[in-house]
C-alpha cells in the first residue's frame, strides 16, 4: 500500500538514539552507530521519532511501505531477547502509581470547587467545525487527551481564554495537520499553545500543529508546554 512512513538520512544521522528510545513501537534500532526502520510494518506512520532527532535525519516520505501491522509489533515487544521491547504501560512507558492511596484529607474537602473554562463545544480535533464562529480571533489550545487529567491547574493556565481542541493520535490513529490546516488557514486564530505529555507518543501531536501552521502558510506565535507523567510541567 502507498502511505507515510518514516525515512532516515544515515548520512545526517549522529548515532545518539534518541529515535529509537523514543519510537514505541519498536521500528527503529541501532545498527553500526547508526539509527535504521528495520521494519515497515513496525512503523505507525506517527512520527514520535522525529521531534527528538538533533541532525533532521528522520522525515516523512510518501512511498509503498506494507500496512503499519500492531500484532507483529506486540508480538516482537513480547520476545525475551528483544532489544525493542518495552516495558508494561500500553504505549511504551512503565505504569505508575502517583501520590498516595485512599480518601480526602480534611484539607482536601474543603478546597472550593474550581470553575470549568471551556468556551465551546465539540472539543475533539475531528469533530470540531472547520468554520465555527468561535475560531475567530481566537487564542487556539490544541491538548493531547491526558494532559488535562495529569496536571491540575490546567484550566485556569491553559484553557482560560482560548478555544480548546483535544486529541490522541494513538488512539485516534489519524493525523491531525489537514483538519488543522483548514482551521487556521479558514480563520484568523491570535495564538496557538500547544500542551501534550512526555510521552513519545505525544510527538505526533506537536508534529501535526507545527506542520497545521506551517503548511497554512501564516506567521502565528505558537508555544509548546510538555506535562510530565507525574503531574507536573517541565522547562
Amino acid at each position: 500500500m502507498f502511505r507515510k512512513i518514516i525515512e532516515i538520512d544515515e548520512k545526517e544521522c549522529n548515532g545518539c538514539g534518541a529515535c529509537a528510545k523514543a519510537c514505541h513501537e519498536g521500528a527503529i534500532v541501532m545498527v553500526d552507530g547508526k539509527a535504521k526502520l528495520i521494519r515497515d510494518d513496525y512503523c505507525d506512520g506517527l512520527g514520535d521519532c522525529l521531534p527528538t532527532c538533533p541532525t533532521g535525519a528522520i522525515s516523512f516520505v510518501e512511498r509503498e511501505a506494507a500496512a503499519y501491522d500492531q500484532q507483529a509489533v506486540m508480538q516482537n515487544k513480547q520476545k525475551p531477547d528483544s532489544k525493542t521491547a518495552q516495558p508494561s504501560g500500553g504505549l511504551g512507558f512503565a505504569g505508575k502509581t502517583i501520590g498516595a492511596p485512599g480518601g480526602k484529607t480534611p484539607q482536601e474537602a474543603s478546597l472550593p470547587v474550581l470553575q470549568s473554562r471551556l468556551s465551546q463545544w465539540p472539543v475533539q480535533i475531528k469533530l470540531a467545525p472547520v468554520n465555527a464562529p468561535y475560531f475567530q480571533g481566537a487564542k487556539m489550545l490544541v491538548a493531547a487527551s491526558c494532559t488535562a487529567y495529569a496536571y491540575g491547574n490546567f484550566h485556569e493556565e491553559f484553557m482560560k481564554n482560548h478555544i480548546t481542541l483535544i486529541g490522541c493520535p494513538k488512539l485516534d490513529g489519524v493525523d491531525y495537520s489537514e483538519k488543522l490546516t483548514k482551521v487556521i488557514q479558514s480563520n484568523e486564530i491570535k495564538s496557538v499553545a500547544i500542551v501534550r505529555m512526555e510521552v513519545p507518543c505525544c510527538g505526533g501531536l506537536e508534529i501535526a500543529v507545527k506542520t497545521a501552521l506551517k503548511n497554512s502558510g501564516k506567521s502565528i506565535p505558537c508555544q509548546v508546554a510538555t506535562v510530565s507523567t507525574s503531574g507536573g510541567l517541565l522547562d
